[in-house]
């Protein structure tokens, strides 16, 4: 089960991670295309990579990256970086749907800007988790913020910030 699991998640990773790469040029390619069939059929396309393709391979890679942490129990710092590397991944999907919503309107545009640094983005994000998944650093987790992890911390933290906090009884 785990080994399936597994070719599902790296196969879904690969699926979305291609797709949001693939996204930037589609978008770009919107530039000099005014109304007609040209701009029809650039915008079926593009719709088809993001909702067809990506979106369901990022639900897939997140399902089954999710059933994969709970089988293996796999509870270590570079995890955590990954799992926030993750995140920015996903918010920067939205992103590319929120172009997407805009950028085939008759006012729609995606400039040069636009262009390098939304592939950037991708690029330095899908990079760096497979920097982490492969290298998987040692991060000291007590060096960056270790009275988080101490017993108590939150309820300290909470009346240096709060004031005076009582604790609900049952």
């Amino acid at each position: 089960m785990t080994t399936f699991l597994k070719f599902a998640h790296l196969a879904a990773i690969a699926i979305w991670s291609g797709g949001l790469l693939a996204l930037p040029f589609l978008f770009w390619q919107r530039r000099g295309l005014t109304a007609g069939a040209d701009l029809d059929r650039l915008h079926r396309i593009t719709r088809l990579v993001f909702v067809e393709l990506t979106s369901p391979a990022a639900f897939i890679a997140i399902g089954t990256g999710t059933a994969l942490i709970f089988l293996q129990a796999t509870f270590v710092e570079w995890f955590s970086v990954k799992m926030v590397l993750v995140g920015v991944m996903a918010m920067l999907h939205v992103l590319a749907g929120l172009v997407l919503l805009q950028l085939f309107s008759p006012a729609g545009r995606f400039g040069r800007f636009s262009y390098v640094a939304l592939t950037s983005a991708y690029v330095v994000v899908i990079a760096g988790i497979l920097w982490v998944v492969l290298a998987k650093p040692h991060f000291d987790s007590n060096a960056v913020a270790a009275h988080l992890f101490e017993p108590g911390a939150l309820g300290r933290w909470m009346h240096q910030s709060f004031g005076v906090t009582k604790m609900p009884t049952p």
